[in-house]
């Protein structure tokens, strides 16, 4: 019997509630996480890694993030063979196991959370032979990315709210009746009646949350050329470049793209772009989530970009990105 392939979502869910079935004292004893943000351990034997099956998974979790300036890796991937997978291994982050045997009782793709460690992901693909395992990663692989990837983002949350900066609550509970959880080092660099400005900034880099709205004036507000342009009026009027007359805008280098999307109940519609400053030479990725507020009269949008030209920005965009799937309704 094989194990369905479940939407993310749908399997998030399921183990939501399974982890709350388990008994609180075996989570803390759990050991931390090891590994860094962005890796996942892929337990394979070495002819499958050097196989079709280990380029199909290197296409899928190694793919290059989408929007960057320079190509940078999905996931960096390592692997050790099963027979070296010992419990210096089983701590890590993000385990994909993969089990072919011809001796399997049931084959198919499980995903578990803090199966050794904790807060950790592992999914496991169980196969009767190699042919069979690629087929079932053809057929789950994208969910497998999203499965690690909310499981990143899942941590960062943790975090933020771990050490967060309450204040920062208020201005985006006044601009969308709901809140965002920003952790330490974030600072309000500007704030009005339908906009917020947020940002982590350092030195060389630069993260930062935007939130706005503006009124729905007709039934495509979500279409692609709508988004980029109400995108476009609210950078220039609110965010200045460093010379008199530059102002940030969605760059034309790159195609910008949407998708429609639900987490915890709220629909909203993903853009991911590259922004640039009008009259000067800085860019960079941003993506965004536009929604309607709850009386259907706006059109609510938190946006996350990065700026950091001397280093990779995977991790950089991963990170503020993350900060906007904390969003929740302020609870009545």
């Amino acid at each position: 019997m094989k194990y369905r392939i479940l939407p993310l979502m749908a399997v998030l869910a399921c183990l939501l509630a399974l982890g709350g079935c388990k008994g609180n004292n075996k989570r803390n004893l759990m050991p931390n996480v090891s590994g860094k943000a962005g890796e996942v351990l892929v337990v394979i034997e070495r002819e499958q890694w050097e196989g079709n099956l280990g380029v199909a998974l290197r296409e899928v979790l190694a793919s290059d993030t989408p929007y960057l300036a320079q190509r940078e890796p999905l996931f960096s991937l390592s692997n050790v063979p099963p027979g070296s997978f010992n419990s210096m291994f089983k701590v890590h982050r993000n385990i994909l196991l993969v089990n072919i045997n011809p001796q399997n009782v049931s084959n198919g793709v499980m995903y578990k959370n803090n199966q050794w460690a904790r807060p950790q992901a592992v999914v496991q693909l169980n196969a009767a032979d190699a042919e069979e395992a690629l087929s079932l990663f053809s057929e789950a692989g994208v969910t497998i990315a999203e499965f690690f990837e909310q499981s990143e983002r899942d941590r960062i949350i943790a975090n933020a709210k771990l050490y967060e900066e309450h204040a920062l609550q208020e201005p985006v509970k006044k601009v969308t009746g709901g809140i965002l959880h920003f952790p330490s080092g974030y600072r309000c660099r500007k704030f009005t009646d339908d906009f917020v400005w947020i940002a982590d900034e350092k030195q060389y880099t630069n993260q930062t949350v935007l939130v706005y709205k503006y009124p729905v004036t007709g039934p495509d507000v979500f279409t692609l050329e709508n988004i980029i342009q109400a995108r476009n009026e609210v950078m220039q009027a609110n965010v200045p470049g460093m010379f008199d007359g530059s102002y940030m805008t969605t760059s034309a280098a790159m195609d910008p793209t949407t998708r429609s999307m639900r987490y915890h109940g709220r629909d909203f519609m993903e853009t991911r772009g590259f922004w640039e400053v009008h009259g000067d030479f800085m860019g960079g990725p941003f993506v965004s989530h536009s929604f309607y507020s709850p009386d259907g009269e706006s059109v609510i949008v938190l946006e996350a970009f990065v700026y950091a030209p001397r280093y990779d920005k995977r991790q950089y965009l991963r990170q503020v990105e993350a900060l906007l799937y904390s969003f929740e309704w302020e609870k009545d």
